[in-house]
C-alpha cells in the first residue's frame, strides 16, 4: 500500500480515463450506427476526448478546481514531498520540474529512435525496417523532438524560473498552469500507441493527403498534436499575464532579466500562432472522421491550403523554440563573463522584431510546392530580413564575451557552444532562404543538417546550459563539475562530427525522409552512423551525473554562481512561496563591475545567504 500511495492520483486518473473512453466511444458508436458511417475512427476520436476529460478529473482537476463548480470546497494537493510530482500540484516549481523531467525522458526516447534510423541508414538498401516502419520511426522522432524543443524551456525553465526572476510567488493562473502540464502525458501515450494502429508516415508536418488517408495511427498523431497545441496556448496566456502583472515592486520593463523577455516574446507567438495550426489539424480530422473536404481536391478542397496554414504557425513556432534559448544563452554568458548584457535594449527590440517578422516568412517552406512564382521574391526578402534582428542577438552574445572575465563552468561551455553551432545554422540557412539554391537543396540532408544546427545545436545545447545552470536551484545539490565538462566536450565534438557531413550528403542529393540512398554515399553514411552512436552515449553520462548528484551531490549554496538575478537570492531549492516578503528591485540585474550596484533588496528571512542581490565581480 505504501508503494501505491504516491501514485494513487495517477491510478485514479487512468481509471477515469478508461471510463471516459468507454463513454465517448459508445456515444460515437450510437452516432455512426444512426448514420451508417464507419465507426472505428469516430470511436477513437470521441473516446479520446472522453478519456482526456476523465484523465484530467482523476489526476486532480476535480479536487482542486471542479468541486467549486458545484459549490463544494476545493482541496489543495500540494505536498512537501516527492509525492507532489505525481499529482495536480499548483506550485510553479513543481510544475517546472515535472516539465523538465518529462521532456528529458522524451528527449532520450527520441534520441533512441534517431539511433534506430541511423542503423537503417548505415548502408544502402533496406536493412531491417520496412518503408512504413521507417516512416513511422522517423515521424515519431520528429514530433518528439519538436515537442522537446517547444516545451522544455518555456514549460520547464520558464515555469520554474520566471516567477523567481521577477520576484513573484507563483504564476498568474496556477491551476491553468497545472492543467497545461497534465495535458501532456496523454499526448505521449497517444504517440507511443501509434505503431499499434498502423503507424503514421506523414512526418511531423501532417500534410494531406497522407494525413487524411493513412492508417488510424495517423489519427492518434493528429489528436496528440492538437492536444499539445492546447497546452501551448494555455502556457502562453499564463506567462503573458504573469510577466505583465506580477513583477516585484521596482521591476520596470527595463529591469527585467533577458530570459524573462525571451519567454514573454515566445509566449506571444505561442498564444496567437498555435491557434492556426490547431484549426488546420481540426480540419484534417474532420476530413478523416466526418468526411468533409477541406483538403480533398475531388470535393473542391486544396491540400496546399494546409501547408500554408501549417507553416503560418510552424515558422513562428521555430522562435517559440529558439527565443527562450537565446534568453538562456545571454543570461548564462552575462553571469559567467561578469559583464552586462551587451546592447540590452537592442536585444529586446530585436526579439519583438523577430515575433512580428516571423509571421510573414512562412512561404519560404513552399518554394517548390507549386505556389505562384511572383511570391518567391517577397518571401525571400522577408526571410533574409529576419536575419537582421537575429544577428543583433548574436552580436550581443559576442559583445558579452569580448574582454569578459570568463568563468568556464559547464553551463558556460554549453552557452559558448550555442554561439558556435548557431553560427553554422545561420550561415547555412541563407542557402535555404534563397530561391535558386533552395530549389536544389530542398528535401535533402542539407535541410536536416541545417535544422539540427539551429534547433539541436542552438536550443538543445541551450537546454543543457540551463539544466546545469539552474540544477543547484532546482535540486539543492551541486552536480559533478568534472563529469559535466566531460559531457560537454564529448557531446560537442561528436555532435559536430555527426551533422557537418550531412551538409555534404545533402549537396550530393541524398533525400531526407527516405530509407535508401545511392551507393556512392555509403561510406560517409557509415561514418555518420558510427559517430552518432558516440554522441548518443554522451547522454548516458549526463543522466548518471544528474541522477547521482541529486542523491549524493554536495549541498548547494543559495547562490553558488554569485549571480545578481533574484532566483539566486533565495534558498536552494526555494521555499513554497519563493520569498518571505516581496523583493524590492532597485537596480539593473546585470550591472557587474559597477561599484555599490544592487539589483534588489531581499529580506534575509527569504532564504538568501548574501543579503541584498549584489553581484560578485569574480566567479570563482
Amino acid at each position: 500500500m505504501s508503494f501505491i500511495s504516491p501514485f494513487r492520483f495517477v491510478i485514479r486518473a487512468l481509471v477515469f480515463a478508461t471510463i471516459g473512453f468507454i463513454i465517448g466511444s459508445l456515444l460515437a458508436s450510437l452516432i455512426t450506427g444512426a448514420t451508417g458511417e464507419p465507426a472505428e475512427e469516430p470511436m477513437l476520436a470521441l473516446g479520446y476526448a472522453g478519456a482526456l476529460i476523465g484523465w484530467l478529473l482523476g489526476i486532480g482537476v476535480w479536487d482542486v478546481w471542479a468541486r467549486e463548480w458545484i459549490g463544494l470546497q476545493p482541496r489543495s494537493l500540494n505536498a512537501q514531498s516527492w509525492h507532489q510530482y505525481f499529482r495536480f500540484s499548483t506550485d510553479h516549481k513543481v510544475i517546472g520540474t515535472q516539465y523538465l523531467v518529462t521532456f528529458v525522458v522524451v528527449l532520450l526516447l527520441a534520441g533512441f529512435l534517431a539511433m534506430v534510423l541511423r542503423v537503417e541508414l548505415a548502408q544502402p538498401g533496406i536493412a531491417f525496417l520496412s518503408d512504413q516502419n521507417y516512416n513511422t520511426v522517423m515521424s515519431l522522432h520528429g514530433i518528439m523532438m519538436i515537442a522537446v524543443a517547444v516545451a522544455t524551456i518555456i514549460g520547464g525553465f520558464a515555469n520554474f524560473g520566471v516567477p523567481l526572476l521577477i520576484g513573484a510567488d507563483d504564476v498568474a493562473f496556477p491551476r491553468i498552469n497545472a492543467l497545461s502540464y497534465w495535458i501532456i502525458p496523454p499526448v505521449a501515450i497517444l504517440l507511443l500507441l501509434t505503431p499499434l494502429f498502423g503507424g503514421f508516415d506523414t512526418g511531423w508536418t501532417a500534410y494531406p493527403p497522407l494525413s487524411t488517408l493513412g492508417s488510424s495511427g495517423t489519427l492518434l498523431f493528429l489528436l496528440a498534436f492538437l492536444t499539445f497545441g492546447l497546452s501551448s496556448i494555455l502556457g502562453g496566456l499564463n506567462f503573458l499575464a504573469t510577466i505583465v502583472f506580477l513583477r516585484a515592486p521596482g521591476m520596470g520593463w527595463s529591469r527585467m532579466p533577458i530570459f524573462v523577455w525571451s519567454v514573454f516574446c515566445a509566449a506571444l507567438i505561442s498564444l496567437t500562432a498555435t491557434q492556426f495550426v490547431a484549426a488546420g489539424l481540426l480540419m484534417v480530422m474532420l476530413d478523416r472522421v466526418v468526411g468533409m473536404g477541406f483538403f480533398d481536391s475531388n470535393r473542391g478542397g486544396d491540400a496546399l491550403l494546409f501547408e500554408h496554414i501549417f507553416w503560418f504557425y510552424s515558422h513562428p513556432a521555430v522562435y517559440i523554440m529558439i527565443l527562450p534559448a537565446f534568453g538562456i544563452l545571454l543570461e548564462v554568458l552575462s553571469h559567467f563573463a561578469r559583464k552586462p548584457v551587451y546592447a540590452y535594449r537592442w536585444v529586446v527590440a530585436s526579439m519583438f522584431s523577430i515575433v512580428l517578422i516571423s509571421f510573414i516568412v512562412w512561404a519560404h517552406h513552399l518554394y517548390t510546392s507549386g505556389m505562384p512564382d511572383f511570391l518567391h521574391i517577397p518571401f525571400m526578402v522577408t526571410t533574409e530580413l529576419i536575419s537582421i534582428p537575429t544577428g543583433v542577438i548574436f552580436l550581443s552574445a559576442l559583445g558579452i564575451i569580448w574582454r569578459g572575465r570568463l568563468w568556464l563552468t559547464t553551463p558556460m561551455l554549453f552557452a559558448l557552444a550555442v554561439v558556435f553551432n548557431f553560427l553554422i545554422g545561420g550561415i547555412t540557412g541563407i542557402f535555404l532562404a534563397d530561391v535558386p539554391t533552395d530549389i536544389h537543396l530542398q528535401d535533402t540532408y542539407f535541410v536536416v543538417a541545417h535544422f539540427h544546427y539551429t534547433i539541436m545545436g542552438g536550443e538543445i545545447f541551450a537546454i543543457m546550459a540551463g539544466i546545469y545552470y539552474w540544477y543547484p536551484k532546482i535540486t539543492g545539490r551541486m552536480y559533478n563539475e568534472r563529469q559535466g565538462r566531460l559531457h560537454f566536450w564529448w557531446m560537442f565534438i561528436s555532435y559536430n562530427a555527426t551533422f557537418l557531413p550531412m551538409f555534404w550528403t545533402g549537396v550530393w542529393g541524398m533525400n531526407r525522409r527516405v530509407a535508401d540512398y545511392t551507393d556512392n554515399l555509403a561510406d560517409l553514411n557509415l561514418i555518420i552512423t558510427g559517430i552518432s552512436f558516440v554522441m548518443g552515449a554522451s547522454f548516458l553520462l549526463f543522466v548518471y551525473n544528474m541522477v547521482s548528484s541529486s542523491i549524493r551531490g554536495p549541498v548547494a549554496e543559495a547562490n553558488p554562481w554569485r549571480a545578481r538575478t533574484l532566483e539566486w537570492q533565495t534558498s536552494s531549492p526555494p521555499p513554497e512561496e519563493n520569498f518571505t516578503t516581496p523583493p524590492q528591485v532597485v537596480g539593473d540585474p546585470y550591472d557587474y563591475g559597477v561599484p555599490d550596484s544592487v539589483h534588489a533588496v531581499v529580506s534575509p528571512s527569504g532564504g538568501s545567504s548574501d543579503g541584498p542581490a549584489e553581484g560578485a565581480d569574480r566567479g570563482a
